[in-house]
């Protein structure tokens, strides 16, 4: 059986959810993050030596990050769900945007993160950071006005990697005036998939409130 190694209130969490939407059986194997530094444990090391989540083990593969997790669970065991026709303009947009999740638009938003911790010292490069993320939640409003979807007017691989850059954006208060981004998050956070995933995957911070009793 496909187990995955899931750390707590992190990026995982869309593995669990596209699981769900497969209708897949599966393990979870939970990790903590550390309560003072926010990093993973040590023993996610013995699973892949990057030592981070999401990691899949199935038979003899070991498999990490998240877009490859996605192509190999929706290409090995999908039967034709959540993936366009290979040779059309949605295929393309689903490649695209698999990579682009965490190719390109999380870069400034980690850069943000981590440059927030510094205060004063990082507010000369602030400005340029807040312009590379309006350069990409641009663009993705644009995409989104036109399509429900990130690829083709079905639910697809990429509405999964992509959930979590603009869940994340949500959270930070950076989604003020994307209503069509916001609207995204919130028809994916209502998904009983994502729901259900939630229920499993345990408290994340960047999604609705559910209870878990």
């Amino acid at each position: 059986m496909l187990t995955v190694h899931h750390l707590n209130n992190s990026r995982s969490q869309r593995v669990l959810w596209l699981l769900e939407e497969l209708d897949l059986d599966y393990d979870i194997k939970h990790y903590e993050r550390d309560p003072k530094t926010r990093r993973a444990p040590p023993s996610l090391k013995a699973v892949h030596p990057l030592g981070r989540a999401p990691v899949i083990t199935y038979g003899d593969k070991t498999i990490a990050e998240t877009g490859a997790i996605i192509e190999y669970v929706i290409r090995e065991h999908g039967n034709g769900k959540l993936i366009p026709k290979a040779g059309t303009e949605a295929f393309e947009e689903y490649v695209q945007f698999l990579h682009y999740a965490e190719g390109s638009v999380m870069f400034p938003m980690l850069l943000a993160l981590y440059t927030g911790l510094l205060g004063d010292a990082a507010a000369p490069i602030q400005p340029i950071i807040a312009k590379e993320m309006k350069v990409h939640f641009d663009f993705i409003e644009y995409h989104l006005t036109r399509k429900n979807y990130f690829a083709g007017e079905e639910l697809s691989g990429a509405d999964i990697q992509m959930v979590f850059p603009l869940e994340s954006a949500k959270k930070h208060g950076r989604l003020k005036g994307y209503d069509a981004c916001i609207d995204f998050v919130n028809r994916m956070q209502a998904r009983p998939a994502y729901l259900r995933a939630l229920k499993r995957g345990g408290h994340y911070d960047y999604g609705p409130a559910i209870d878990n009793g």
